[in-house]
């Protein structure tokens, strides 16, 4: 064969490599848990926390932070949300605790896992108001009268972690927007009475989230990933007027209006910048949401409309054992709670990423890795949640 031949189908070869090679995308698998490290978990009922009681138990090598572990392990996610991690540190020892003693060593046999890079932000629960929200007598005590319900700053707090660099210049924190800037803002009115729920001094005031919302973006082989993370209230815990579910429909219609150009421009961080996340920008939107579409008591159009948003893909991970617990109801499949509600997700964007796959982890009666999930104890009352992305190409 002429040698010319040769050297082209050669080349012909090795421009056909580089291209599947530069074609084909790394997957990204993200995910979400609320992993109930907070510290009343640790404690006897009716017992009021210090503070201190996730820093104790991580030191006395806990089974069931262990058993936590060993559910991170088994998945792998590159990224992951932890939703009530306490943190009321700030110098995150609790965390790094977690980080090097837990999920760092091998958990019953599974692969350790290392996290280079986390975020844990301060977060509005336990965060007191100086005035009383719920009617009483009392004012500014906790933890009724906190910005969000906690026993002391950083209570049933979040941080994520990655194994993908954060660039923490560009992080977006909302921990101090005001609920009465939202248009439209559902403000609890009293049906007895029909005045508003809240005196005119502490609306002004009120936070809209309870924990908080987070635009991350994280760096992954040059291209930039935003997570959109957050924790709402329980739309449950109040009365007729409901102040509970509207806030939780106002913290999910957040990210509806951060995502809507049209609608994003009231939005202001802590740092008073205005506006939302751009249309050409990659997003997931991560957390228990404390709300489903189709059970429980949320105002379901708030979850149904961010399900339903044109930038939004809803991958609808799924576990045959959330199926078997409740077999009457279709929607039993999705739930990633045990108490039977699909309240925790992980949503990608559109346009910019391919989903490969997704599920939630949730062993059946019959598998080894039951005993992690079998009951309250063992680990959480909520299951993790993760999806499997790629970025569009």
């Amino acid at each position: 064969m002429n040698i010319f031949i040769k050297v082209f189908i050669a080349s012909l070869f090795i421009y056909a490599s580089i291209g599947m090679f530069t074609t084909q995308a790394a997957t990204v698998r993200v995910a979400t848990f609320n992993v109930s490290m907070e510290a009343l978990n640790y404690l006897p009922a009716n017992t009021k926390p210090s503070g201190h009681e996730l820093a104790q138990a991580l030191r006395s090598n806990h089974q069931q932070i262990k058993n936590i572990a060993e559910i991170i392990q088994r998945v792998n996610p590159d990224i992951i949300l932890l939703n009530e991690f306490d943190g009321n540190d700030n110098q995150h020892q609790a965390l790094k605790q977690f980080l090097q003693h837990y999920l760092a060593k091998s958990q019953n046999g599974q692969a350790a896992i290392n996290y280079p890079y986390f975020y844990q932000g301060p977060v509005n629960t336990g965060v007191a108001t100086g005035y009383s929200l719920k009617q009483e007598n009392t004012t500014g005590t906790l933890p009724n009268d906190a910005y969000g319900y906690g026993h002391f700053s950083g209570h049933f707090a979040m941080t994520l972690l990655s194994k993908h660099p954060i660039n923490h210049d560009k992080v977006r924190t909302f921990q101090h927007f005001k609920w009465r800037d939202m248009p439209n803002a559902l403000k609890p009115i009293d049906p007895e009475n029909q005045k508003p729920w809240y005196t005119e001094h502490a609306w002004q005031n009120f936070r809209l989230s309870s924990k908080s919302h987070w635009d991350i973006p994280i760096t992954i082989n040059g291209d930039t990933l935003h997570i959109l993370a957050s924790h709402p209230t329980p739309p449950v815990f109040d009365g007729p007027e409901d102040r509970n579910g509207k806030r939780n429909f106002d913290e999910i219609r957040f990210w509806i209006d951060y995502l809507t150009p049209s609608k994003s421009a009231y939005i202001y961080d802590d740092n008073r910048q205005f506006g939302g996340l751009s249309q050409d920008q990659a997003f997931i939107i991560l957390g228990d949401l404390n709300a489903d579409a189709v059970d429980g008591d949320a105002i379901k159009a708030g979850i149904q409309g961010l399900l339903n948003h044109p930038r939004v893909l809803d991958p609808k991970p799924l576990s045959i054992a959330g199926k078997m617990q409740r077999p009457d109801n279709p929607n039993a499949q999705y739930h990633t709670a045990y108490w039977g509600l699909r309240a925790d997700y992980v949503l990608p964007a559109k346009k910019q990423l391919n989903v490969l796959n997704s599920g939630i982890f949730w062993p059946t009666s019959n598998e080894e890795s039951y005993k992690l999930i079998k009951d309250r104890a063992a680990s959480s009352d909520h299951r993790l949640v993760w999806v499997d992305v790629a970025f569009s190409q």
